[in-house]
């Protein structure tokens, strides 16, 4: 497990679209998942440590965040056939397990994995209602760690200040997790 960390991104730059299969079969696109005040989008998988210490927080705060018009996805872009435990039906049970409320999508051929310069799960995306990236960073202050009184929400923050001013002044601190499994 190689350990990485997402890098800055620059803001106001248009996230590039996609159209992927959920784990319903159905395929999604990014205009289907935006949302009216803004739109996260995370790269996850189903056995990451560092997405497994985070993954119910992750969706108390896409929960929190749909109530205010800011929809959520994920995107599991790893290489199945070398890592079977992130496989489709490995994903709609993880999905099943953690309560998801949001679309799952498996990102097959990583172009959009590449296209977001993903580099490792959780990889967390912030977008404003015009589907600029506004937003690059981890999900809380806790990381991978159980979340304590400490505990600050980074992303619920920031997301909330990009619904309302369309960007966010909040500082961004890079997301840690194992590097994206790329298909050789």
């Amino acid at each position: 497990m190689a350990l990485l960390e997402t890098p800055h991104v620059k803001t106001d730059q248009p996230a590039p679209d996609f159209t992927l299969k959920n784990i319903d079969d159905k395929q999604i696109s990014l205009t289907d998942v935006k949302g009216k005040n803004g739109t996260v989008i995370a790269f996850i998988c189903n056995h990451c440590p560092y997405v497994l210490g985070m993954i119910d927080r992750f969706v108390e705060t896409a929960n929190k965040l749909s109530k205010q018009g800011i929809n959520t996805v994920a995107i599991m872009p790893n290489d199945t056939k070398s890592y079977p435990a992130d496989s489709y039906d490995k994903m709609q049970a993880f999905a099943k397990e953690h309560a998801f409320t949001f679309p799952y999508l498996i990102d097959e051929t990583q172009e959009v994995a590449k296209a977001y310069s993903a580099v490792c799960t959780p990889d967390i995306f912030g977008l404003d209602k015009d589907l600029n990236i506004q937003y690059r960073g981890r999900l809380d202050s806790a990381g991978r760690n159980k979340r304590d009184e400490n505990t600050v929400n980074e992303l619920l923050e920031a997301m909330q200040d990009i619904a309302k001013n369309g960007s966010t002044d909040a500082q961004q601190f890079p997301s840690m997790g194992c590097s994206i499994k790329w298909k050789e």
